[in-house]
């Protein structure tokens, strides 16, 4: 009896074992994920006129180191690389036809590689004036896309539920975290910030886990335990949190002025349709009227005109 139940407990553990062996070895490098606000991204229709765009930097604001139990990492809570993922969707914005963007996160390099071209063909060449047609002025930028990544908050939202009967049961346990991201839009000719927004992404931690531990016998225990656990990948949740800002702020511009769509019909269906997401997260500010201030009879709370106009004329 006592060599049955040890197989039938080798058995189990080694059949739980497979799929945990699967999860480890990972494939190949592949793509990065389109999500479906990138292809949402994709989809808007085309500008009147594309916009010349910079991207000097776009940065992590919060400060925030990863939470360790142990001892204190140097790794940061979000990505460092959030400028790249910017260019990227400003890019996919209506397929690479809303936005050109101009190289100005590593501006030092792009200068000095010119002046390597126009050193060798002055040596070489002779050329004491480098030929337009060869190196061709740089582009500049109309607009300049600034913000960063504001906010981090971690277990914003925690939970779990479990039971257990006789030794047998499973629990799961739930942890929700929130990052936001803002994006603002400025002018190059005047300086003016044209629009400004801001989005918030949750970041999901769901854990599954179930066991079992009995007696069998008096001599002789089954103790099993099997789990999983699927974290959101931050990255991947600050990279959708700037696609839906890019989007976002192609509306809030079209609003102003800033610019505008090649079909006003499209455009007012977009329009409607990102109003009515607003309206969804707006929420509603109670605003209570203010009583009028009473000079009459004792002091209520106001100082009357001339006290004030005294206690002025001696303090000054």
């Amino acid at each position: 009896m006592m060599k049955k139940s040890i197989v039938i407990a080798m058995a189990l553990s080694l059949s739980a074992c497979g799929p945990v062996t699967r999860m480890a070895f990972s494939p190949g490098p592949q793509l990065a994920t389109v999500s479906a606000q990138a292809s949402k991204l994709k989809r808007l229709p085309p500008p009147k006129e594309p916009v010349y765009a910079a991207v000097y930097s776009y940065q992590d604001l919060t400060g925030q180191y990863k939470p360790s139990e142990n001892v204190q990492t140097l790794s940061r809570s979000v990505t460092q690389g959030a400028d790249t993922m910017l260019v990227r969707a400003l890019q996919d914005a209506g397929d690479r036809r809303w936005f050109r963007v101009v190289e100005r996160g590593n501006l030092d390099a792009l200068l000095k590689e010119r002046q390597i071209v126009t050193q060798i063909r002055k040596i070489y060449l002779g050329e004491e004036k480098v030929d337009p047609n060869v190196l061709p002025p740089l582009l500049y930028a109309g607009v300049l896309f600034e913000g960063g990544i504001v906010g981090y908050d971690s277990n914003t939202r925690t939970g779990g539920a479990g039971a257990r009967y006789l030794g047998i049961g499973g629990n799961a346990d739930y942890r929700q975290d929130d990052v936001t991201v803002a994006l603002r839009a400025v002018s190059t000719r005047t300086g003016e910030v044209m629009a400004n927004v801001m989005v918030q992404k949750s970041v999901v931690s769901v854990g599954l886990k179930g066991g079992a531990f009995r007696y069998i016998a008096l001599d002789e225990i089954l103790e099993a335990e099997a789990g999983i656990t699927r974290n959101e990948p931050v990255t991947l949740a600050v990279q959708q949190a700037v696609e839906k800002a890019v989007y976002s702020i192609v509306m809030e511009g079209a609003r102003v002025g800033a610019w505008s769509f090649e079909n006003p019909a499209q455009a007012n269906v977009l329009y409607q349709e990102y109003t009515s997401e607003k309206a969804q997260v707006t929420q509603p500010v109670k605003v209570k009227k203010a009583r009028p201030p009473s000079n009459n009879g004792a002091y209520k709370g106001s100082v009357p005109l001339a006290w004030s106009n005294l206690w002025a004329n001696k303090k000054s």
